[in-house]
């Protein structure tokens, strides 16, 4: 297993399924276990930290155009 090419430290996140579902903020870890399993841990707006496996979790995308307008 491997972590989306978009999932990199700081990007910002949505968490789509497990306890953490609809949950969202900024990838902070990236680490791969022993077993092959990819977990992040992720930072919320409040401050709140949680873990979470990878497939879990998809990056938003945003591009710098819509942000400007």
């Amino acid at each position: 297993m491997t972590a989306s090419p978009k999932l990199r430290d700081g990007a910002t996140c949505d968490v789509i399924a497990g306890t953490h579902a609809g949950k969202s903020g900024t990838v902070r870890d990236i680490k791969t276990s022993k077993t092959g399993h990819v977990t992040i841990t992720v930072v919320q707006a409040n401050g709140v930290r949680f873990k979470t496996l990878a497939r879990n979790v998809v990056a938003r995308t945003t591009s710098s155009r819509a942000r400007a307008k």
